[in-house]
């Protein structure tokens, strides 16, 4: 794979937080042609009406509908496209600006070049539909020979798909969980109690992250030359919604920590993070799911701010092998979730996020 160079200096900073509806972008947006890309207004702003806003979209690209600014991309449209956002009251005022980039790739990116992916995750990973859907675009004409690693291969995963995903697992839980009498071996024998990254040290009383041994033993003894990571959901959930700062900060560290990790074993991998994906549109869905025990608006300004605090944390470090995937954008907070759960989307989000992270493989080369 070859560094893209021409966009990976644009600068998120013109998205300031500072406003009432606290308009936050990415640096990049991934497209390529002939797959439709989505930016969600609930999901760009932190407020609980954003029906009451005007938000107006400036790029070359794309259309802006009653919820979202959408794109399906043309093989003409090759290239980074500028965008910006403005938000407006009912009256017209400018209350927010935000400027990105939508990078549209080649159809043909990567086209038959091996590609070594591993992805680490929570449930939305465990329930393997967007890591389906990851392995079903590149088995398209055009993309990267896909080899996906990784011990946990539940029942819903399609033939050739495994990944690191756990239902209720945080960044945290990756670096050390460990339970003695569970932990004969990493990954589907461990299952919840032991990190597929953790073995036994030689007495069997202690767990010793060892992701070459990981590599050894589960991925050919060669490092994946992409890992994916797509959690926070379960690290943040508990968090003050009024003040999530003090919590965010321990668990950016603890990302942090699994990152310089996996830096270190495969120093050539890009290590690309997921920002985490926002709430269901409805409170029936928290609702259903923890019996009002969590609002979704108490959840949403989490969220909102964790999005911000990795965006500050993650930002422009591709030197460090670092990238950020949008995929708290490209996601419908109201199709794309059931009405019976509040963080778990249904099919047509798991798509979603799939495409995100496909489009963003694709521009890495």
């Amino acid at each position: 794979m070859c560094r893209l160079l021409s966009f990976v200096f644009v600068a998120w900073t013109s998205c300031v937080f500072a406003g009432e509806l606290q308009l936050t972008l990415p640096p990049v947006v991934y497209a390529v042609p002939g797959l439709n890309v989505s930016l969600y207004h609930d999901n760009l702003v932190l407020t609980q009406t954003p029906e009451q806003y005007r938000f107006e979209f400036t790029c070359k690209l794309g259309q802006n509908e009653q919820r979202r600014w959408t794109v399906t991309p043309a093989d003409a449209d090759v290239g980074d496209h500028p965008l910006q956002v403005t938000v407006k009251d009912a009256t017209g005022k400018v209350l927010e600006q935000g400027r990105t980039t939508l990078h549209v790739s080649p159809r043909d990116a990567g086209a038959g070049k091996p590609l070594r992916l591993l992805i680490v995750g929570d449930s939305l990973t465990h329930a393997s539909v967007y890591p389906n859907e990851i392995a079903r675009l590149s088995a398209e004409p055009g993309n990267p020979k896909l080899t996906l690693l990784g011990t946990h291969k539940p029942s819903s995963v399609k033939p050739g798909v495994a990944h690191e995903g756990y239902g209720g697992w945080t960044w945290v839980r990756f670096l050390t969980l460990f339970t003695p009498q569970k932990a004969e071996a990493a990954g589907p024998l461990a299952k919840k109690d032991t990190s597929p990254f953790i073995f036994p040290s030689a007495d069997g009383k202690k767990g010793v992250f060892d992701l070459k041994r990981y590599f050894k033993e589960h991925c050919d003894n060669q490092p994946p030359d992409v890992v994916t990571f797509l959690l926070g959901i379960n690290d943040c959930f508990t968090a003050n919604p009024d003040d999530p700062d003090a919590k965010i900060t321990e668990v950016l560290e603890n990302a942090e920590k699994l990152l310089a990790e996996f830096h270190k074993a495969a120093p050539n991998a890009r290590l690309a993070v997921g920002l985490t994906t926002p709430p269901n549109a409805r409170q029936e869905g928290f609702t259903a799911s923890y019996k009002d025990k969590y609002l979704r608006w108490g959840w949403k300004r989490i969220q909102h701010r964790l999005v911000q605090r990795m965006l500050e944390q993650f930002a422009n470090r591709e030197k460090d092998g670092l990238y950020l995937v949008p995929t708290e954008l490209n996601i419908d907070p109201v199709d794309g979730y059931p009405n019976n759960n509040g963080v778990h989307p249904n099919p047509v989000g798991y798509t979603q996020i799939g495409a995100s992270f496909h489009c963003w493989l694709k521009a890495q080369f």
